[in-house]
């Protein structure tokens, strides 16, 4: 078809104006840039693509490896300038639509099927290496960027200079904020349900390492329980601290892993732990004949696990009996019963205000000292 390429050589540059008015007009990615970078980058690029198409009007292989290679390159470089997908994808279709339009003008009866088929070629080859090459390129800048994010909470929780590393990646950081860890139960949700939990709530890309399941907020509250158990389900976990300044993220820290660790091994329930929730066991979990002692009240129980395992029960209702006899599926007689027995046992008395405080004090000195 050497006519029809050159009666389509001398429109590259009009048809070129065209889609480049066409994708400023109709795609908003391309409305917000500069004029200059739309005269001079993407001027270039769709040039280059014409030329693709103008060269398939000659010969049946027009993207080669070498142009092929050239694709890629400019997909990459666009996934760079953080150019999204689809607004590159619609460029393309918008260049093959301007094209097909201006064949259809140029073109003899006897030439449409055999320059359709070449446009068709040329996109069917080039759509999937440049959206291919643009999302790998993504992935690898998203990688980086992920990277450095990660390096700066590391400096932030070890209160290590961290400005360099906020500059890297684009973070501003505030005075106030929180350190949240968060843990799960026998399944473990994807790190990205976690991290879209974590920004939802805190309105913002949010800095945390899954791997340590640590995480650092502006602030964070109930409704971050609530969010978190939305996303990924009833059984999260969560610790919080606050910081009043940059430099109290690390103590901050400390803080919200030791409530964490707390309330694993208290085997409390799912929600979120500050440490006001665990001052008494908190201090119960100093090491000490005082906590050896404490756990010792209730060794009379050790040849009678259903007595201990009803103490249990008892303890974490609140004294509510019925709720008790409901998770323990016995008769409310037969919980009676045998809080009497814990109470002949050990001594102490449920009933009893002073002596109930002890008996749950020794309960919890018993979890934290097996």
């Amino acid at each position: 078809m050497a006519d029809l390429h050159t009666r389509m050589a001398p429109r590259v540059r009009e048809l070129t104006g065209e889609v480049v008015a066409r994708c400023a007009a109709e795609l908003p990615f391309y409305r917000d840039l500069p004029r200059e970078v739309l005269e001079g980058e993407v001027t270039r690029s769709v040039t280059a693509v014409f030329g693709l198409l103008l060269r398939a009007l000659r010969r049946q292989d027009a993207v080669g490896p070498g142009e092929l290679a050239r694709l890629i390159d400019w997909s990459a470089r666009r996934a760079e300038q953080r150019v999204p997908l689809e607004a590159a994808l619609a460029a393309y279709l918008i260049g093959a639509e301007t094209w097909w339009r201006a064949l259809g003008a140029a073109a003899e009866p006897h030439e449409m099927a055999e320059a359709g088929a070449g446009l068709l070629g040329c996109l069917r080859t080039a759509m999937p290496a440049v959206a291919l090459a643009h999302q790998q390129a993504l992935e690898d800048i998203s990688g980086e960027d992920k990277r450095v994010r990660r390096a700066l909470l590391a400096a932030l929780l070890g209160g290590r200079p961290h400005e360099a590393l906020a500059d890297a990646a684009g973070v501003e950081l505030g005075q106030g904020h929180e350190v949240v860890c968060f843990a799960f139960g026998q399944t473990t949700p994807p790190p990205r349900l976690v991290q879209s939990a974590l920004d939802a709530h805190a309105g913002t890309l949010v800095l945390a390492d899954h791997a340590e399941g640590i995480a650092l907020l502006p602030s964070a509250g109930e409704a971050l329980w609530e969010t978190m158990t939305a996303a990924v389900g009833g059984d999260a976990l969560l610790s919080a601290a606050a910081a009043a300044d940059l430099g109290g993220v690390p103590e901050a820290a400390e803080e919200a892993r030791g409530v964490l660790e707390l309330v694993q091994r208290l085997g409390r329930p799912p929600g979120l732990y500050r440490f006001d929730d665990v001052l008494v066991e908190y201090q119960l979990a100093r090491p000490g004949n005082g906590l050896t002692r404490l756990a010792a009240k209730l060794d009379p129980l050790d040849g009678h696990p259903y007595l201990l395992e009803t103490l249990r029960a008892y303890v974490r209702r609140g004294h509510n009996r019925r709720q008790t006899s409901l998770d323990l599926h016995i008769h409310r007689n037969t919980l009676d019963y045998r809080l009497h027995r814990v109470a002949a046992l050990t001594g102490l008395d449920l009933t009893v205000p002073a002596e109930a405080r002890l008996l749950e004090a020794a309960l919890t000195a018993r979890t934290l000292n097996p």
